[in-house]
């Protein structure tokens, strides 16, 4: 399973950039509820920093952005067949569509909003420690933390899956072990380079996966049969339509963890995110009604996979093939934007106080959080050998935690510092971002009330591992056990 028309107010859409006037904004780093940052937004340009790393030629531009968001929420429709399976071609095609309205709208508009006042690597920590301070803000990394770097693991064996495939070989023993471990070791140094050539390398991935969907569809035209749209399970899986279409379609804010590494982000971000919303939805309901318009197969036939064959039958093997090779190609962007977001994260953390110094230590030759990078690469390999159905269902719901922390500082924030300079702003009042954030928010609930015991009790595991996680580090802190460093650039022994 993989992972994946706005209009606004007078003539605007809600995720194009709007500029401000030249502003400053210097928060007091004395103050704990408050972050150490300095923002700044240029007329016209939106663009801020907070701990100033990102060197021009590593700097992410509008493009590759685009691919990196959409690796961080899709890679592609691989992963959609379970929805058919859950609940016929109906309810697919009806959650394919309804959903990115009520959850991926949403949660692109607060990102835009919050990325582009804040710009700086650490994302959703950055927003949770400016509204509630430190405790909260640690707690969002942890649990954004553990959805991006387990889940991440997921990748190395769904690309071994389909491996099998067309190489038995590797479908277990040393083979499996081996393939896994090349793919993470590759991609991890692919991540010491530079999220410039991440992002230019998501572009060639991200066009190269979606190539043999764009040539389904067209030879699917002339065989459609719109009735057959209209099927539905015999017996449906509610649980299982519900979680595959949160996993396929969330972590859009995902890409906020390497805001200071984006070139202009206050026009650079919106641009991205409704370029990504429209990219990401359509290549889940093109391929799902080409797919389930021309092949009467049974919904059980649609397990993971199925889009391999269902290309082979549309237009022969040669296609099923080419669809194979392209969920490698996903499932390799699909892993290195993960690893980006995941390592980023450590060190936006690292220069807001919450962890040591070491994990903003950046390399001389790219510039990039090498420490943090080589963490998540190993987490991320140790995790790649778990169940994959166990992975997606503790991530679902810590996700679902921090999306909730998420959205109150989203509205905390305008009810409580509407002066915030804001290059982008979400064309709504406090009522209306509010009422906004209150859908996707019942969604979340729901997602977290179908799940089941145990991943309850491994949820509240990582929760109480977060807790800890906090307080050692002020213990160390006041000890003076540890290095940590302030977004501002300065070191400190202590608190």
């Amino acid at each position: 399973m993989m992972k994946q028309g706005i209009h606004g107010s007078d003539n605007t859409s809600p995720l194009q950039s709007k500029t401000s006037p030249d502003k400053s904004e210097t928060v007091p780093g004395g103050d704990p509820t408050h972050l150490p940052i300095t923002v700044v937004a240029g007329t016209g340009s939106g663009s801020g920093s907070v701990t100033g790393h990102a060197r021009g030629r590593n700097k992410l531009t509008l493009f590759p952005l685009i691919f990196l968001i959409f690796f961080e929420v899709a890679g592609g429709p691989y992963g959609a067949e379970p929805a058919v399976q859950a609940g016929g071609p109906l309810l697919a095609l009806i959650g394919f569509l309804v959903f990115p309205f009520v959850w991926a709208v949403p949660e692109s508009l607060v990102t835009a909003e919050l990325s582009t006042a804040m710009p700086g690597n650490g994302g959703y920590v950055v927003w949770v420690n400016r509204a509630f301070g430190p405790f909260a803000g640690s707690l969002m990394g942890t649990w954004k933390y553990v959805c991006s770097a387990i889940g991440a693991a997921a990748f190395p064996a769904l690309c071994s899956d389909y491996l099998t495939r067309v190489a038995p070989a590797v479908s277990r023993g040393g083979g499996r072990v081996a393939t896994i471990v090349t793919f993470n070791v590759a991609l991890t140094l692919l991540n010491y380079t530079g999220l410039s050539v991440v992002g230019w390398t998501a572009v060639a991935l991200g066009l190269a996966a979606l190539s043999p969907f764009l040539l389904m569809v067209g030879a699917a035209l002339p065989k459609v049969r719109p009735r057959r749209w209209g099927a539905t399970a015999g017996d449906k899986d509610w649980k299982l339509l519900l979680n595959t279409l949160f996993w396929n379609l969330n972590g859009w804010d995902s890409v906020s963890t390497m805001a200071g590494e984006v070139d202009r982000p206050g026009r650079t971000f919106p641009a991205a995110l409704v370029s990504a919303v429209c990219m990401a939805s359509l290549g889940y309901v093109l391929p799902l009604m080409a797919a389930t318009g021309t092949i009467d197969a049974p919904p059980e036939a649609w397990g993971d996979g199925y889009f391999a064959d269902a290309a082979g039958l549309i237009a022969g093997k040669w296609l099923k093939y080419w669809t194979e090779v392209g969920a490698v190609l996903s499932s390799i962007g699909l892993y290195s934007s993960s690893m980006s977001s995941a390592a980023y994260l450590l060190a936006g953390m690292a220069d807001l106080g919450h962890l040591p110094s070491l994990f903003a230590a950046r390399a001389p030759t790219f510039d990039t959080p090498w420490v943090s990078i080589t963490v998540t690469g190993a987490i991320a390999l140790g995790m790649s050998f778990l169940s994959f159905d166990s992975i997606v269902a503790v991530t679902n719901f810590l996700y679902s935690l921090g999306m909730l922390l998420e959205f109150a500082a989203f509205v905390w924030l305008r009810a409580r510092r509407p002066d915030l300079p804001r290059p982008y702003r979400v064309p709504m009042g406090t009522a209306g971002v509010a009422a906004m954030c209150a859908v996707p928010s019942v969604f979340l609930m729901l997602v977290m009330a179908v799940a089941g015991w145990k991943v309850c009790v491994a949820s509240a595991a990582f929760t109480g591992a977060g807790v800890v996680v906090y307080y050692v580090m002020a213990f160390g802190k006041a000890r003076g056990c540890f290095k940590f460093g302030r977004a501002e650039g300065g070191q400190y022994e202590g608190c």
